[in-house]
């Protein structure tokens, strides 16, 4: 290179000419250090103007994440799009708003969908395994385990797991949300460092999307509810969930320990970008401490099946971390559970702290509800137990 009047450049020449840019040291170690990476996409992410699956989006998808895979990481896929797509195939112009006719788009789709998946693996000499789960699979813990159990051994055969959720049998009640929580859960399931989101934004945006002049992306969050108020309501037309949705998804992988990016999956090589290191999307810190499987389980994944409310007294100790929940902390029984259901923890305000394993059923638990331990025995009978909820089965979340 030379400089102006034909000589050689200096250092100091070309420093002054080319500003490198700087690296984010956090953003490299989180994405560089993460041997196992959970993926989301939603539906508009993988659907044309029409609003049916577009397969070349399918395929560039699938290049990606075999890219990522032949860089020695493991990936999981949690997929959206099975009502898109049994729109497109059945010829339907509008998203449907009643549940029979969303879960058969779904039926007819997810077919077309996994088909899709698998033809574009097999073309990087890998398959595409699908798991179909709801919120119950999630609860149970027997079939939690189990879940881990095939993810790790679908890893291990070189396959990419193509998870969704059940849109066929699921009702209201049990939906996830556009598949956002799922893929947290599942993030917290394998113990994943990281997930990625990849919508149609290129991130959370600091400024009004709509406004005059591109829209500012925050590049990093630390804490999520210093950032709520950036969250739109708004969705997209064939997709479920909204920023609200995903802000929410990032809380709970981020509580657990681990880390989200939301970027746009509409850029070209999203996923290589962002695992270079790139700047492309907003990254959400984990500030949680690093909670084995099992607790995560506990505290952010299963559904609690009633609550014990405290006193204040009772939060106090159970937060500072070496007090079990004992029955004469408890004010109030609600709902009804067996002895090893998750039971969420309030305090008198209705706020909900912590979750933790019940030693007794709720029926008992109203039995001892303000007894002191001698009482509880002389009540219940000496050979149970003298904690309601032992501190190794108990999780603080707030």
């Amino acid at each position: 290179m030379l400089s102006d009047k034909g000589k050689p450049a200096s250092t100091a020449d070309l420093s002054a000419a080319v500003l490198l840019p700087r690296r984010d040291l956090v953003r490299d170690e989180v994405v560089l250090s993460a041997p196992m990476i959970v993926v989301k996409v939603g539906t508009s992410v993988l659907t044309g103007e029409s609003g049916s699956l577009d397969p070349a989006r399918i395929d560039h998808l699938a290049e990606q994440i075999s890219a990522v895979m032949d860089r020695g990481r493991k990936v999981a896929l949690v997929s959206s799009g099975a009502v898109g797509a049994g729109m497109g195939q059945l010829g339907w112009r509008k998203r449907p708003d009643n549940l029979p006719q969303l879960q058969a788009a779904a039926a007819v789709g997810q077919s077309y969908l996994i088909r899709a998946y698998d033809e574009g693996f097999r073309r990087h000499r890998r398959h595409a395994a699908q798991l179909l789960l709801t919120h119950e699979d999630f609860d149970s813990r027997h079939r939690y385990l189990n879940m881990r159990n095939t993810l790790h051994a679908l890893f291990e055969a070189d396959a990419v797991p193509v998870i969704n959720e059940n849109d066929t049998i699921s009702v209201d009640e049990i939906r996830f949300g556009d598949n956002d929580r799922l893929a947290a859960m599942v993030t917290n399931l394998i113990q994943a460092p990281l997930l990625i989101i990849l919508s149609v934004v290129d991130g959370l945006y600091r400024t009004d999307p709509d406004a005059p002049g591109p829209p500012e992306v925050v590049p990093m969050v630390t804490k999520i509810d210093e950032v709520l108020g950036l969250a739109g309501s708004s969705r997209s037309s064939l997709g479920t969930g909204g920023m609200q949705s995903k802000l929410a998804a990032a809380g709970l992988v981020t509580k657990a320990g681990g880390s989200v990016i939301i970027a746009s999956g509409k850029r070209p090589e999203p996923l290589t970008r962002i695992l270079d290191g790139d700047p492309v999307g907003t990254l959400f810190l984990a500030h949680g401490a690093n909670h084995r499987a099992r607790k995560r389980w506990i505290g952010l994944t299963a559904r609690p099946r009633g609550h014990f409310v405290v006193d204040d007294g009772a939060r106090k100790a159970l937060e500072a971390g070496s007090s079990s929940l004992l029955a004469i902390g408890i004010v109030e029984v609600t709902g009804e559970f067996d002895k090893g259901d998750v039971v969420g923890i309030r305090d008198r305000e209705g706020h909900e702290f912590a979750r933790g394993l019940t030693n007794y059923t709720a029926d008992d638990s109203r039995r001892i509800r303000g007894l002191r331990t001698q009482q509880v025995r002389e009540t219940l009978g000496s050979d149970l137990y003298d904690e309601v909820i032992h501190r190794d089965n108990l999780v603080l979340i707030a």
